[in-house]
C-alpha cells in the first residue's frame, strides 16, 4: 500500500489514539484529520479537541460530533426490532456502534479529500474487522490503516516511551498497568482484559460502572410503561421522547435497579474466546418490553420465523456485516414483521430483573373470549380439536405402525 497523504483517524483523545495520531505523522508524514464521536459514552469530549490541537492538528481538521440520535434511531432500534442477542445473551453494544463510526470516517474522508482512514483496534479483536468491513462496503477504494498490526509498540512500556519521546501527555494512572479496558456508548459498557482475563475469577465490583449491585438496589419495585410504534419505543409513562432520550432514561431506570449485568465468555469472529463484562441497563429493559408487546401483536408463525432468523442476524452484526446485502434482506423481513407491533407494555423493575407484567394494544391478536375457561358464547367449538389432532397424528400413527411391523 502506498503511503497515505491524508488520514481520518477515529480519535478518542486517550493515550492510545494520541500515540496513533503522532505515529501516523511520523511514520507516513501525512496530514491527520481527527473524528471524535459522542455516542453517549458519558465522557467530556472537549479535552479531545484540546489534545488534538496540542498534537498539531489544525482546528478545521478536528471533527467532534454528537451522533447519539442517529446511533439509536438508525442502528440500535433496527437491531432491537430483531431482539438480537449474540450467542443468546450479548446485546451487541460495541458491535452496533462500529458501522456508524466507520460511516462518518468515510464521509469525512470524502469531505476533506483524505485517501485513508485509521482506527485504534488491535489485531486480536473483532473491532478491526467491523471497522474495515464497513469502510470497504461504503468506499471500496478507501485505504485503511491499522497501526496495531503495523508498528513495533507491542507493550505498554514501549507505548509510554513513545509518548514521552513525542511530548504526548500521559495521565498518571496510565503509568501503571490499567486494570481493564473499557468501551462505552449509550447502549452499554464493555470491560475486558487484565483482572478479567481469568474466566474462573468473579469480576471485582469496581468493574461495574452503570449499575448498582442488584442486592443494593431499592427494596421496592418500580413500574414503568413503555409505548411502542411499529416495533420502536416512542414513550415512557406516556411522555413522547426521542430515541436517544428514551434509551438514556431507560439506562437511568436500569442502573438504579441493577438491571443489565452480563458476565460472558464469547466466541470472537477472529477465532479465540474472550471474557467480557457488559452492562446494558436500558437495552435489557427495552428487550423485555419489546418481546412483551410482540407477544400480543405478532402472529405465531411470523414470530417463530423471526426468532429463527435472529441468531444469524445477530451474528452478522457481531462479525461486522451491517452493510452486507444479507443483513439488509433480514432487516426488510424483520421490519415487515413489526407493522403491527404497536401498543404499551408495563414493566416491573426490581433487584436486577425487568419483567413484563402487563401489555395492551389496539393491534392485539389476543382474544379473551377464545381462551377463557368460562362460557365463550360459541366463539370456539372444542369438537373441532378432535379432527385437528387426528390429522396431525396420522403420520405419527403410520410411523409407529411401520416400526411395530418391522420389529416382529
Amino acid at each position: 500500500m502506498s503511503a497515505p497523504k491524508k488520514v481520518v483517524l477515529a480519535y478518542s483523545g486517550g493515550l492510545d489514539t494520541s500515540i496513533i495520531l503522532k505515529w501516523l505523522q511520523t511514520e507516513y508524514g501525512c496530514e491527520v484529520v481527527t473524528f471524535t464521536a459522542d455516542l453517549g459514552q458519558g465522557e467530556e469530549l472537549e479535552p479531545a479537541r484540546q489534545k488534538a490541537e496540542l498534537l498539531g492538528i489544525k482546528p478545521e481538521n478536528i471533527y467532534i460530533e454528537d451522533i447519539r440520535e442517529e446511533f439509536v434511531r438508525d442502528f440500535v432500534f433496527p437491531m432491537f426490532r430483531a431482539n438480537a442477542q449474540y450467542e443468546g445473551l450479548y446485546l451487541l453494544g460495541t458491535s452496533i456502534a462500529r458501522p456508524l463510526i466507520s460511516k462518518r470516517l468515510v464521509e469525512i474522508a470524502e469531505a476533506t479529500g483524505a485517501d485513508a482512514v485509521a482506527h485504534g483496534a488491535t489485531g486480536k479483536g473483532n473491532d478491526q474487522v467491523r471497522f474495515e468491513l464497513a469502510a470497504y462496503a461504503l468506499n471500496p477504494d478507501i485505504k485503511v490503516i491499522a497501526p496495531w498490526r503495523e508498528w513495533d509498540l507491542t507493550s505498554r512500556t514501549k507505548l509510554l516511551e513513545f509518548a514521552e519521546a513525542n511530548q504526548i501527555p500521559i495521565a498518571k494512572d496510565k503509568r501503571g498497568e490499567a486494570p481493564f479496558s473499557v468501551d462505552a456508548n449509550l447502549l452499554h459498557t464493555s470491560s475486558e482484559g487484565k483482572v478479567l482475563e481469568d474466566p474462573a475469577d468473579m469480576a471485582p465490583d469496581y468493574v461495574y460502572q452503570r449499575t448498582v449491585h442488584p442486592e443494593d438496589a431499592p427494596d421496592q419495585p418500580e413500574f414503568i410503561e413503555i409505548g411502542f410504534e411499529k416495533g420502536d419505543a416512542v414513550s415512557i409513562n406516556g411522555e413522547a421522547m426521542s430515541p436517544a432520550t428514551i434509551l438514556t432514561k431507560l439506562n437511568e431506570y436500569g442502573g438504579k435497579h441493577g438491571i443489565g449485568r452480563l458476565d460472558l465468555v464469547e466466541g470472537r469472529f477472529v477465532g479465540m474466546k474472550s471474557r467480557g463484562i457488559y452492562e446494558t441497563p436500558g437495552g435489557t429493559i427495552l428487550l423485555e418490553a419489546h418481546r412483551g408487546i410482540e407477544s400480543i401483536t405478532m402472529d405465531r408463525g411470523a414470530m417463530h420465523l423471526k426468532d429463527q432468523l435472529m441468531p444469524q442476524y445477530a451474528e452478522l452484526i457481531y462479525n461486522g456485516f451491517w452493510y452486507s446485502p444479507e443483513r439488509e434482506m433480514l432487516q426488510a423481513a424483520i421490519d415487515k414483521s413489526q407493522e403491527h407491533v404497536t401498543g404499551t407494555v408495563r414493566v416491573k423493575l426490581y433487584k436486577g430483573l425487568a419483567s413484563t407484567v402487563g401489555r395492551w394494544s389496539d393491534h392485539s391478536l389476543y382474544s379473551e373470549e377464545h381462551v377463557t375457561f368460562e362460557d365463550d358464547a360459541g366463539a370456539y367449538d372444542q369438537k373441532d380439536a378432535a379432527g385437528f389432532i387426528q390429522l396431525n397424528a396420522l403420520r405419527l400413527k403410520l410411523l409407529a405402525a411401520r416400526d411395530k411391523r418391522l420389529s416382529k
